[in-house]
């Protein structure tokens, strides 16, 4: 199907907040990586996109081709005054021409951050000034403005585990879309089933970020997807560093920044890149500032709450000493005016091993630390007091049986182990009956005498009659 919807325009996006996100791969019959030979078709060329294969193709200007075989399904967008035609005759400057593939583009992966460019405004897109992010960053963020170039198409794979990809905006052909709707209704009709496919529907009207201090980005819940995309090369350096939201580990060093209201991300990000960057000395250093959710332990342990942070991770591409030097520059400025930037405190790591105490201290964590150990002592004493009247009740100790004393062998010398049982003393009257007084009024009278018998001593009770007083021990 061939489609001419005229002139495309630009249009141009006012700052914001909220970064900007550009996706880098297109689809564009003028982009010779588009081509198995790599490059762009001419006169004598004959020209073949898969049968198979799905594909919205932006044609800018007018070609020539030998042949052409179009697609079962798929779709050339074509600007003002493109076209194709067909030469009578041969191309001289064409050569003796072939048989051109177009490549597919099915494996593209919306979260694979090599394909997006981030930028701090619209107009830093087009300069060419764009910021390095972690991994999770360098993907559209919740917040984030959405770019596709005005004068392309693409083909871009969404699936993930979440049933959306929820975003600010998406600019597509030079259409901004920020309406849920109005988008919906473009990703229903045929040139957004080609552009956008997979198992996530990319939802736009997210609002932008309104905190100053900066907001999470929203991608860690696809940490796992975005970090399968990303190849790690070993880090060469004595103790690499593994900043939150990115997918290896690196040469370099943090900035942990903790902060108060008055903290603004995007005065400070531009405060480092005119006292820092733009010098001479920092010209290869990429550095990326975040908000971060980190994880608070109690005793080093326990999980108990998460502290919003600022992230600060710098990279030179070396073994980390420029980017050491850079945080120790940071470091100092901190201390000097952090007061001024509602910095509260910060400290640095360096893959060379070294390491800064925190700077001003860390109040997030001691107030964290504080309030946890406030509540356990609270919920011990709450449970000495309802255990004391009886709300709660302690489960029975388990009841120890002790053996019956008719369960040892009685009246034998012999142990269970064979040898002689050792009684600790002689008793005279049990031990050796023959021992006995021969005086009968001292032990009772006639009748009343204890004797010794096969089974035992056995003796004779006054107080009951014959049948009912026999005791045998």
């Amino acid at each position: 199907m061939l489609q001419a919807p005229g002139v495309l325009l630009l249009l141009c996006l006012g700052a914001t907040n909220a970064l900007y996100k550009q996706w880098i791969p297109d689809t564009n019959y003028e982009n010779k990586t588009n081509w198995d030979k790599g490059k762009v078709p001419c006169g004598n060329d004959v020209v073949v996109f898969s049968a198979q294969g799905k594909v919205s193709v932006f044609v800018e200007t007018s070609h020539a081709v030998q042949e052409m075989r179009l697609p079962n399904d798929g779709e050339l967008i074509l600007n003002s005054g493109a076209g194709f035609h067909v030469l009578s005759g041969k191309d001289p400057a064409c050569g003796a021409g072939a048989t051109t593939q177009f490549q597919a583009s099915e494996s593209l992966q919306w979260f694979n951050p090599a394909k997006w460019q981030a930028a701090a405004t619209q107009n830093d897109l087009q300069l060419g000034k764009f910021l390095f992010s972690v991994h999770e960053e360098s993907v559209p963020c919740q917040q984030d403005d959405v770019v596709f170039k005005a004068l392309s198409s693409f083909r871009v794979d969404t699936s993930s585990s979440q049933s959306t990809i929820p975003v600010k905006s998406v600019s597509v052909l030079g259409k901004l879309f920020d309406s849920r709707s109005e988008f919906s209704q473009y990703l229903s009709t045929r040139t957004g089933q080609m552009q956008f496919h997979g198992s996530s529907a990319v939802t736009v009207g997210n609002p932008g970020c309104g905190d100053p201090s900066g907001c999470d980005c929203g991608n860690s819940v696809n940490h796992q997807l975005i970090c399968s995309t990303v190849k790690c090369a070993t880090a060469g350096c004595k103790k690499p560093l593994a900043p939150v939201g990115h997918c290896c580990e690196v040469c370099g060093a943090t900035i942990t920044i903790y902060y108060t209201a008055g903290f603004n991300m995007q005065n400070y990000r531009e405060r480092i890149h005119h006292l820092f960057l733009i010098l001479p000395e920092y010209k290869s250093i990429q550095l990326g500032i975040s908000k971060v959710s980190k994880s608070q332990k109690l005793l080093g342990v326990i999980p108990f709450s998460t502290t919003p942070e600022i992230q600060v991770v710098i990279v030179d591409g070396e073994a980390g000493k420029l980017s050491e030097a850079l945080a120790r520059d940071i470091m100092t400025d901190i201390r000097s005016h952090g007061s001024e930037l509602g910095i509260t405190g910060s400290e640095f790591q360096a893959s060379s091993g070294n390491s800064s105490d925190p700077s001003g201290g860390n109040v997030g964590m001691v107030a964290g630390i504080v309030i946890a150990v406030l509540i356990l002592i609270a919920l011990v004493a709450i449970g000495a007091v309802l255990i004391q009247k009886r709300v709660v009740r302690l489960p029975p100790m388990p009841t120890i049986t002790m053996p019956s004393l008719s369960s040892f062998k009685r009246n034998t010398d012999v142990g269970d182990l064979g040898g002689t049982i050792d009684r600790g003393f002689d008793n005279p009257i049990f031990d050796h009956p023959d021992m006995l007084s021969n005086n009968p009024g001292l032990y009772g009278t006639e009748g009343q005498s204890i004797s010794m018998r096969q089974t035992g001593v056995h003796f004779i009770n006054p107080v009951y009659n014959e049948n009912e007083s026999d005791f045998t021990v």
